[in-house]
């Protein structure tokens, strides 16, 4: 009978262990490892005049040279950009007129006899006339400039159908809500290319500069190519049959009377197409619209023209277009950013030396032993189990706050 009380406290004892263990929270507390605890070694220079001086030198003699290099690299490079929004508005159509400064930029070699000209010839058509007082070796590129046009947009950067691009006939329920509201017309054709990307192409044109008494272009520019290598695999001839499909909206003008089997767009050769439809990160852009690549071929002196159909509008989002005409270096385009940025570090580099320097002859200031940054380690060389004298210990801290 004892045994079995005894059997009987000693189950509901356990009982209530187990219910206690059960209800007891769990320890959140990370395992105790170097990582886990933050006792990794670690490594910290100090600081010093004999260190700080040499670094700063040497940041200095590295990015001087380098940054006047990439300056005049990218100063080499010759270009002409004429703003020509406003020719339609501004140009005449009887004679050439100037164009306004605040139009124009130009970095062309030598120096010109006469400033560039516009005027009109025909309805929408922008010439434009320069002088090239120096020869231009190539290679030489055109490209234009829009402002203000967020190709960036979320639901513009989507806007098209992959699948369409790629030549497959996609049906019109299958077409991909991205392109809405330009997937099918109202009487419920397909629209291709569908979205907004296709519709808003640029459609503005240009030709390759010709010399205005009337002989042969030294440099032909041509379209060829223009677009990326990756771009040039994704788009395919489209299977559709003319008769299933419409142009976008804003084509109406370029395919008046819609799609015909002599007219259909063949994307895969369209390569002015496959520029645009790679999008901008930026409102303000430039994309290519003709190119010669040849380093043999020069632009020689003399006075040339660019007749520019003006058809794509820019007031309607308070943009501009701009045509680009220039030459390229190793490092790229005329942009002198990277080399002023070169030659900021440097100075700042060198200004700091100064300064660190002049602190230091003027005001020097006594630096302490090293070996007391070492905080593991006990006063006297003691080990951590040993016993600390309260005189050296104390002597340590003052060494320490010496240093610090």
């Amino acid at each position: 009978m004892l045994s079995f009380l005894r059997k009987r406290r000693g189950s509901d004892a356990s009982d209530a262990t187990d219910q206690f263990q059960s209800t007891k929270p769990k320890s959140r507390r990370p395992p105790n490892t170097a990582f886990r605890q933050q006792r990794l070694k670690s490594w910290q220079p100090i600081l010093t005049p004999k260190s700080v001086l040499p670094l700063l030198l040497i940041i200095a003699i590295i990015f001087s040279p380098l940054g006047i290099a990439i300056l005049l690299v990218t100063l080499d490079v010759q270009d002409f950009v004429v703003d020509y929004s406003q020719c339609l508005s501004l140009a005449n159509a009887d004679s050439y007129t100037d164009i306004p400064a605040k139009y124009l930029t130009s970095h062309l070699k030598g120096k010109s006899e006469s400033s560039p000209q516009w005027k009109l010839d025909g309805d929408n058509i922008c010439q434009i006339k320069f002088d090239v007082a120096e020869d231009i070796k190539g290679p030489l590129y055109m490209f234009y400039k829009l402002t203000n046009f967020y190709q960036n947009h979320r639901e513009y950067v989507n806007s098209y159908d992959l699948s369409q691009l790629q030549g497959v006939a996609v049906k019109a329920e299958d077409l991909s809500s991205d392109c809405s509201p330009l997937r099918t017309d109202s009487e419920g054709k397909i629209i291709y290319p569908c979205g907004l990307i296709a519709n808003s192409m640029f459609n503005d044109t240009f030709t390759t500069p010709k010399p205005t008494d009337g002989t042969d272009a030294s440099v032909v520019l041509t379209d060829k190519d223009i677009s990326w290598s990756v771009d040039r695999n994704k788009f395919k001839k489209t299977s559709y049959e003319a008769k299933d499909i419409v142009p976008p909206p804003n084509w109406y003008d370029k395919y008046p009377d819609g799609y015909t089997d002599d007219n259909m767009p063949d994307i895969s050769t369209w390569y002015e197409f496959q520029v645009w439809m790679r999008t901008a990160g930026l409102p303000e852009f430039y994309k290519m619209a003709l190119k010669n690549d040849s380093s043999k071929q020069t632009l020689t002196k003399g006075t040339y023209y660019i007749d520019i159909t003006s058809q794509f509008p820019v007031s309607i989002f308070g943009g501009t277009k701009s045509v680009v005409l220039t030459t390229s270096s190793k490092l790229g385009g005329r942009n002198l950013s990277l080399g002023i940025c070169f030659l900021v570090v440097a100075g700042f580099a060198v200004l700091f030396a100064a300064i660190f320097l002049i602190k230091y002859v003027v005001q020097p200031r006594k630096l302490g032993d090293h070996s007391y940054l070492n905080f593991d380690q006990r006063a006297g060389g003691a080990s951590a189990g040993d016993h600390v004298d309260r005189d050296d210990s104390l002597g340590t801290i003052a060494n320490r706050r010496e240093i610090l």
